[in-house]
């Protein structure tokens, strides 16, 4: 006998702010405005970079099936598990806080990246973004880490390198960090490639 549909279990809650999010129109990452509030967001690619053209084939046209990187803004104190804050602009602090990293990069364009948002009531946003990386695996989250770092903290200037920082050099504070020793920006490009062939059948 079936399990009866619970519209109040955690799965189907997630996938209902997933559909929530869906619902939003996708604008370009140059374009987001200053907002309040905190949530969850999927960033898009369209562009020219070679490892990731099945990421731009795939959002072609307006499709916007395969997100690039998702993420989540908690209000400030949410860590802790003060949740409840209203007043907070931590969504769009953080989109513009990855617009300032791809406009860093030597090979990226932030005219190249599209970005979809929800705003959500603070204690269901790690369910949302759970059930988005688990949905979607993008390969910032995934495979080439490091794209939402921070600076390093003082005396950490002898960190790896992420390979999104050895993919994509250009964030002035990534300089001082190690090479990393796990693949040059050739092979890392090659993984990726590799990563979305398996995940995104060629149109």
């Amino acid at each position: 006998m079936p399990e009866p549909f619970n519209p109040l279990d955690m799965l189907s809650l997630a996938q209902s702010i997933h559909i929530a999010l869906l619902d939003q129109e996708p604008v370009p990452m140059e374009s987001v405005p200053q907002f309040e509030g905190a949530g969850i967001y999927a960033i898009y690619y369209v562009g020219r970079f070679p490892a990731y053209s099945l990421l731009a084939e795939a959002n072609a046209g307006g499709d916007w099936t395969t997100p690039i990187y998702v993420g989540k803004a908690i209000p400030e104190g949410g860590r802790k598990g003060i949740l409840g804050i209203k007043k907070t602009s931590a969504l769009s602090k953080r989109l513009k806080e990855h617009r300032g990293s791809v406009e860093a990069a030597a090979n990226l364009d932030a005219a190249d990246f599209y970005v979809r948002w929800l705003v959500v009531e603070p204690i269901w946003i790690p369910l949302g973004e759970s059930l988005l990386i688990n949905r979607y695996v993008p390969v910032w989250n995934s495979l080439i880490d490091g794209f939402g770092n921070h600076m390093p903290g003082g005396g950490r200037d002898k960190t790896v390198a992420s390979k999104w920082d050895v993919l994509h050099p250009g964030r002035s504070w990534s300089t001082g960090l190690l090479a990393r020793s796990l693949g040059d920006q050739e092979s890392i490009a090659s993984e990726a490639s590799d990563y979305l062939l398996q995940r995104i059948p060629p149109k």
